[in-house]
């Protein structure tokens, strides 16, 4: 499980960086404004974990068990919540209502895991959302070039196999690409860098936090 320290915010766009040899770095550029709302504590309840708060929520638009939540703590109201999983050590380490920065969790050349909700493209055909070829476009061939053509037997086993690709929803789901490298933090602005693309429309929410996989999300050497 991942417990490296994160933050969520919002897909800005993209950009891109000239390293020092000319080099173009495709750049997608991460907003975070975040605070500690809440804790989970090995005590209380069986682990540790940090309930993160971006945004803002009218007090008018903001449930009875939330505003309970959000007074208790002493923090004003928030419009999306994440709980992350962390260490005893770094739990312990935040107050509940302080801000994160950017800087403090991340550095330039560190991996980070970045989940997000990808592109809604609603219901498509096979060509689209499995990447099939289609059928041949000459030789008489009618309403079929962008079918998916035979989709099971006929009398054994006289059904379609589980998992068949099929038309339907493509896109709308949650997402997440590991191992990618930090290019930039900017801290006066709140703004991580990250190379290449990342889940996610413009505005999208997406989650950032140090890679799992690859040198236990520490900054490269």
């Amino acid at each position: 499980m991942n417990q490296f320290p994160g933050v969520i915010g919002r897909k800005i766009g993209m950009t891109q960086i000239f390293a020092e040899d000319g080099t173009v770095i495709p750049c997608s550029v991460v907003e975070s404004n975040v605070s500690v709302v809440g804790k989970r504590t090995q005590e209380k309840d069986g682990y540790d974990a940090i309930i993160l708060g971006s945004g803002q929520r009218t007090e008018k638009h903001t449930n009875k068990p939330l505003a309970g939540a959000f007074k208790k703590a002493n923090v004003t109201p928030r419009h999306d919540l994440r709980e992350l999983r962390v260490s005893s050590e770094f739990a312990a380490s935040v107050e509940i209502g302080s801000d994160l920065k950017v800087d403090q969790l991340f550095e330039s050349g560190q991996f980070v895991d970045v989940q997000g909700v990808s592109k809604g493209r609603g219901f498509t055909g096979v060509m689209r959302r499995h990447n099939f070829a289609g059928n041949v476009q000459t030789h008489g061939t009618h309403e079929y070039r962008r079918h998916g053509g035979s989709i099971g037997t006929n009398m054994t086993p006289g059904r379609v196999k589980k998992g068949m690709k099929m038309p339907g929803q493509h896109g709308n789901k949650t997402v997440s690409v590991l191992n990618q490298k930090i290019v930039k933090v900017i801290p006066e602005q709140n703004l991580i860098l990250i190379q290449g693309g990342i889940p996610g429309s413009r505005n999208g929410l997406v989650l950032v936090r140090g890679a799992i996989k690859k040198r236990g999300g520490k900054p490269a050497k």
